[in-house]
């Protein structure tokens, strides 16, 4: 059977399967949004492509890096509501993949676009947010017409994640995205018990005391 955590597997945060639990949950996201928000709007998979210096090995090697992300639209124009982002290793650490970053989320912040960040990585520095966020995990929701206030959802490791609303535009219904569930069904239809190995420590570690926590829950002793 697969082996769940109650909330944020910490295991799928390791860098060499988090690419496809990335683009898994962008899809998963666009699914569970789209019933919610037709005919009035519809959620697009877009791409942002930038080019990154890899200087981890000898030879500096210029790499062209593909991200996605959703943008929710207004059926009838076109316009772009609503941002979501669920943030890479590239966002958090690399420098480029930074820039690149910050500078979209400036130019969002100085329109009239709602923001959604997901932020499901322990390791590097957070985007930079309004208050001082306690957490391993964290969720802003910028709404377009309510700036500078924003709704910042935190949690840890051993932490249910949040069901939370999507902004559209003012007054009208916003759905709720179950967070929790899409990685629990993204978890069992991939099958990612069958390619982690958890007789291995999490990777980032974590805490001795969520270590603890983490090898109870596995049922695992060390």
């Amino acid at each position: 059977m697969p082996k769940v955590f109650p909330g944020m597997n910490p295991y799928l945060e390791q860098p060499e399967l988090w690419n496809q639990v990335h683009n898994r949950l962008i899809i998963a996201i666009a699914d569970a949004l789209t019933p919610q928000i037709v005919p009035v709007y519809h959620v697009s998979i877009e791409e942002r492509v930038y080019t990154s210096n890899d200087d981890s090995s000898p030879i500096n090697l210029a790499l062209e890096i593909t991200e996605r992300f959703l943008e929710i639209k207004s059926t009838r124009t076109g316009e772009v509501v609503t941002v979501i982002e669920v943030l890479s290793p590239k966002n958090k650490r690399s420098k480029d993949g930074r820039q690149a970053y910050e500078n979209k989320r400036l130019k969002i912040f100085a329109s009239n676009t709602s923001l959604v960040e997901i932020y499901l990585l322990r390791a590097g520095e957070p985007m930079p947010i309004f208050g001082d966020a306690k957490g391993d995990y964290y969720i802003l929701v910028s709404r377009g017409y309510g700036r500078p206030d924003a709704d910042l959802y935190t949690f840890t490791v051993r932490d249910v994640l949040p069901a939370f609303p999507i902004p559209l535009k003012q007054g009208d219904t916003e759905p709720v995205l179950d967070l929790q569930q899409l990685l629990h069904d993204i978890y069992e239809r991939a099958r990612f018990d069958l390619v982690i190995d958890y007789s291995q420590p999490a990777k980032p570690p974590l805490s001795p005391e969520d270590t603890a926590w983490a090898w109870e829950i596995l049922g695992t002793s060390k």
